[in-house]
C-alpha cells in the first residue's frame, strides 16, 4: 500500500512538480490549493504525511496546522521561503514536525517525507511494544520534574507537560545522557535521523518550546543549558 500524502499549496507549478515527482516515488498524492479545501480532504481521507504552505487563500497554513493538531498527530511538514523565520517558528510552535525551505530540492523533499513517516511509525509503535513487553517503567525525578522514559510522559509539579513526540525524544536523549554536550548536528542526527542541512531553526524552536514547558524561567534555564557556539546539555548538579 502506498503512503498517502496531502499537499496543500496554492502555487500550481509547485503542486504539479511535487505531484509528478512523489507519484514516481511511489506515493499517493492528493492536492488542495487553499487551506479550506485542504482541511476538507483531510477530514474525508486518511493521510500519512501533510505538506502545507504558510501563505494561502481562505485559510493559511498556521490555521490548517492548528485544526489538524486538534484531531490528529499525523506528521506535518511546512513548506516556506528560506527567509521566513517567523513563519517557520510559528508553524513549529503550533505542532508542525519539520519544514522544507523554498526553493527546495526534490531529493530533500523525499528524504524529509521518509524520515517523517519513519519517526511516526517508531513513535506510534512505542506504546504497543511497551504494553506487549510490560517492562518496569524507568522514571527520572529531578526537582519538580517527573519523566517516565518508557511511557513517553513527563510532568511538573504533578501537571502533564503535554510534550510533542519530538520534544519528548529530545528530553529523553538529554535525560539518558546527563551532562553530555550535544552539538546541533548531533541533535539533528539523533532526533531527526537524517543529514543536517545547516539550518538551526528547527532545533532552536524545539528547544525553546521544551524550555517554555518545563523551566520556571525559560530565559534562565535550570535543566537545558546552552553552550554558546557548541550546543546544549542536560545539566545535573
Amino acid at each position: 500500500m502506498p503512503h498517502n500524502i496531502l499537499l496543500i499549496e496554492d502555487d500550481i507549478e509547485i503542486v504539479a512538480i511535487l505531484q509528478s515527482y512523489l507519484t514516481k516515488e511511489g506515493y499517493a498524492v492528493s492536492a488542495a490549493f487553499n487551506g479550506l479545501d485542504g482541511m476538507e480532504l483531510f477530514r474525508k481521507h486518511a493521510f500519512d504525511v501533510v505538506m502545507v504552505d504558510i501563505m494561502m487563500p481562505k485559510m493559511d497554513g498556521i490555521e490548517v496546522i492548528k485544526h489538524i493538531r486538534e484531531i490528529s498527530s499525523v506528521p506535518i511538514l511546512i513548506m516556506s521561503a528560506k527567509d521566513s523565520e517567523v513563519d517557520k517558528a510559528l508553524g513549529l510552535g503550533f505542532g508542525a514536525d519539520d519544514y522544507i525551505a523554498k526553493p527546495f530540492s526534490l531529493i530533500e523533499v523525499s528524504a524529509r517525507i521518509k524520515a517523517a513517516i519513519r519517526r511516526a511509525t517508531i513513535y506510534s509503535n512505542a506504546g504497543a511494544d511497551t504494553e506487549k513487553l510490560l517492562p518496569m517503567p524507568r522514571v527520572v525525578e529531578i526537582g519538580a520534574l517527573r519523566i517516565d522514559l518508557d511511557n513517553y510522559s513527563a510532568s511538573k509539579n504533578g501537571a502533564d507537560l503535554k510534550l510533542t513526540a519530538k520534544e519528548f525524544e529530545i528530553l529523553k536523549l538529554f535525560v539518558k545522557n546527563p551532562n553530555r554536550v550535544f552539538t546541533k548536528p548531533q541533535l539533528y542526527s539523533f532526533i531527526w535521523k537524517e543529514n543536517y542541512y545547516g539550518d538551526d531553526n528547527v532545533i532552536n524552536v524545539h528547544i525553546r518550546r521544551l524550555r517554555e514547558k518545563m523551566e520556571d524561567d525559560p530565559s534562565e534555564p535550570r535543566y537545558i543549558k546552552t553552550l554558546w557556539g557548541i550546543g546544549y546539555k542536560w545539566d545535573v548538579h
